[in-house]
């Protein structure tokens, strides 16, 4: 799981203290301890790879050391972050106009040459 992308961008946002949290489910439900299932429930995560929103407390914190290895923790700045790089990646690109006609210089050139 190292070499998965989204550990690579979080190697390269700075990682800095945040008022909130964006905590993302990313591994399923089946199979998990029952205990880490009613944790996930407690901080709403019923589905994989959906988005919460929490304030940074204590208690969300021990929750979140429970259920480490089922959810990615982002700061607002690394969500942000991320948010805007996906959509440089889908912003659409500059037509490529390509012209077929012989510009004027090099027209009258073949025309001295003949």
């Amino acid at each position: 799981m190292s070499g998965s992308a989204f550990n690579a961008f979080k190697a390269r946002v700075p990682i800095a203290w945040s008022p909130r949290l964006y905590i993302t489910l990313v591994r399923g439900l089946p199979g998990t301890r029952r205990l880490h299932r009613r944790t996930l429930d407690a901080m709403r995560l019923r589905r994989c790879h959906r988005t919460v929103i929490h304030r940074t407390t204590p208690s969300l914190l021990g929750m979140l050391n429970q259920v480490k290895r089922l959810v990615a923790v982002e700061t607002e700045e690394m969500h942000n972050a991320r948010k805007q790089q996906e959509a440089e990646q889908r912003a659409l690109r500059p037509p490529i106009v390509v012209s077929h006609s012989i510009p004027a210089a090099s027209s009258s050139a073949a025309e001295s040459a003949n």
